[in-house]
């Protein structure tokens, strides 16, 4: 497991997990990369053994570029624990703030400034497609209408404020993070996002939210599948049970 190291701790760990993403994983790296003018990122790939030769391109681009960090797994272990493995990493590395996205530049890196930029006294800041200045580019209707009720779901189930609730463009106060107890969640794809904040909230966390505009993949094959909605779902119902 190859890991690169610098002589000093870089502030903001960029987390991107990935399974079959060789046609936008170095694109997006660089584009991560080119919003660290201060040299301060490091970014994380968990790979979960992408048949695509996904971690080999990460491999022989850490060869030139030390901010650059791989994480490879032995499958398709879900997106919940590559979160986990990727934060576990970044504490390791001792950073200050720990930035997740996706790896299909659904999420434009440009949108990283201005989320950094509402850190401070915040202990997770959302990218956010519900809040003025969001929204959603190029997906189906359908898509629109179940990532909306979904959202409105969740807000009522489990009583919060959080306009998206199953963003995966967030940055985590890493000091914050390492109060909640991460083996503790067995939820798994985006039902994590949802359990993930909602331990959050309930340890008195500080959330705030910055605009993004949330755009379909450039290339590849969506992950979402029906399985996921259901498990979002049944996360929201064993929340909302285990506090009531």
């Amino acid at each position: 497991m190859p890991t690169n190291t610098t002589d000093t701790s870089p502030r903001v760990a960029v987390i991107l997990p990935t399974y079959n993403e060789a046609e936008n994983i170095i694109p997006l790296i660089e584009a991560v990369l080119q919003q660290d003018a201060d040299r301060e990122f490091t970014v994380v790939v968990v790979d979960d053994n992408s048949p695509d030769g996904t971690a080999e391109l990460v491999r022989d681009a850490m060869q030139s570029e030390s901010r650059l960090d791989l994480i490879t797994r032995a499958g398709k272990l879900g997106l919940g624990t590559a979160y986990i493995a990727g934060y576990r990493r970044a504490l390791e590395r001792g950073c200050e703030w720990i930035l997740s996205m996706d790896a299909d530049w659904s999420h434009n890196p440009e949108h990283i400034p201005e989320i950094l930029s509402r850190t401070g006294g915040a202990d997770m800041v959302i990218g956010s497609r519900y809040v003025a200045g969001g929204g959603l580019r190029d997906w189906p209707m359908h898509r629109k209408l179940l990532s909306a009720a979904a959202n409105r779901m969740a807000r009522a189930v489990l009583r919060i404020k959080t306009r998206d609730c199953t963003s995966g463009y967030r940055c985590y106060r890493a000091e914050f993070l390492r109060k909640i107890p991460l083996d503790e969640i067995t939820s798994d794809g985006y039902s994590f996002l949802i359990d993930l904040l909602y331990r959050f909230i309930q340890a008195e966390a500080r959330i705030a939210e910055s605009p993004i505009l949330f755009t379909d993949r450039k290339g590849g094959v969506s992950k979402i599948s029906k399985t996921e909605i259901f498990k979002a779902l049944k996360t929201l119902w064993t929340l909302y049970f285990h506090h009531a």
